[in-house]
């Protein structure tokens, strides 16, 4: 049934927190303060509950067959964000040895950057195997141009830059267990779980709101930690308890396999990928036919989640915002460090929205052209 609520629903193009699909809210709407007829709601129930503890296996039962996630691979819901793994990553699989780290954006920037601050204090060594700053990270440096360590821990990289709209749709070929953080990509498309030591997302994109992060992590990378390595962040001590050493986000873990089911109903992250590739490929032609926008990623490095565009007329920017946003086309406005426009068009952006999104597009450089 439709609401005003749902009627009033307006494409929201934010790069996170983002959209949620429709069809999840009204359910969490409509259980939000009669849970399975409890007489109160899912967030006022004990997480050590049995009726919880359900909640939590069904939602990691359905991450692991909408991602094909091997039975030798741990599932973490925890707090703190993707940038605290930041810090958790080194803390638990450097350990006096040596670090990986390729640099293709702000937040893989920022991930060397933290990792180079365990470094300094002694635990390890951090390699920067390469970095795409002097292309403005609008491109990846060559693989026959990196520093790769003969025998790295780990190797770290981001999968899809979601300030600069940069993806890196197949996993370098390395040694080292690959890290990856796939916060603004995951579910987006089919991935091989089975390539990588670790993948870790941040919920607020493509699997619910902020406050959660998943962590994917292969069994013999667990046990490593450094004696440095607070017991909240040490992997082996939140899969011994189930990612419940403290009080989890039970909100927005019940959030998430709500989003869960909702991917299962449209047909999995096969479905899905076919549905992002045709919102991406309707948006980046749009730009490429024309003039007057430019998205400055090479091709085959632009990302399918968050699209930035600029004008070729910058002094329209404040235009183009406030006219938009007139239209109900909401949160497209670009990063401070990169200016311009960005359009993020998650799982649950629809075709339509992106359409609209294009139609404007079209309309506003006919009349300012």
């Amino acid at each position: 049934m439709t609401t005003n609520a749902t009627a009033n629903r307006v494409p929201n193009f934010s790069a996170g927190p983002a959209t949620i699909p429709t069809a999840v809210l009204e359910r969490a709407q409509n259980e939000l303060l009669d849970w399975q007829g409890r007489g109160m709601s899912v967030m006022e129930v004990s997480h050590r509950s049995k009726e919880y503890v359900a909640i939590t296996e069904d939602a990691e039962a359905k991450l692991r067959s909408l991602m094909d996630i091997p039975d030798n691979y741990k599932v973490l819901f925890l707090q703190g964000g993707a940038s605290l793994q930041f810090s958790a990553i080194p803390l638990n699989l450097l350990k006096d040895g040596r670090a990986d780290y390729l640099t293709t954006g702000a937040w893989s920037g920022k991930a060397v950057k933290e990792a180079k601050r365990y470094a300094d204090l002694g635990l390890g060594t951090v390699n920067e195997v390469a970095t795409g700053k002097d292309s403005n990270f609008t491109d990846v440096p060559a693989q026959s141009d990196w520093s790769v360590s003969e025998d790295a821990a780990y190797f770290h990289y981001c999968a899809n830059e979601t300030i600069h709209g940069l993806q890196i749709f197949e996993p370098p070929q390395v040694n080292a267990p690959l890290i990856a953080d796939m916060s603004s990509c995951i579910l987006s498309q089919p991935i091989d779980v089975s390539k990588f030591g670790m993948i870790y997302a941040g919920a607020q994109k493509n699997i619910g709101p902020a406050g959660l992060i998943i962590v994917i992590i292969r069994e013999d990378l667990l046990g490593q930690a450094s004696e440095w390595c607070p017991l909240l962040m040490n992997y082996e001590h939140q899969a011994e308890k189930e990612s419940m050493s403290n009080t989890p986000a039970t909100y927005s873990w019940y959030l998430a396999g709500l989003v869960f089911d909702w991917l299962e109903a449209q047909g999995g992250v096969e479905a899905i990928y076919k549905v992002n590739q045709q919102k991406a490929d309707l948006l980046y032609q749009t730009i490429d036919d024309s003039s007057f926008y430019n998205n400055p990623v090479a091709p085959e490095y632009r990302s399918i989640m968050n699209v930035p565009f600029t004008l070729a007329d910058s002094s329209l920017d404040k235009v183009f915002l406030a006219e938009s946003e007139a239209a109900g086309l909401m949160n497209l406005k670009g990063h401070r460090d990169v200016g311009g426009m960005r359009a993020s068009i998650y799982n649950a952006v629809s075709l339509e929205w992106v359409q609209k999104l294009v139609d404007f597009m079209i309309a506003f450089e006919k009349k300012h052209a």
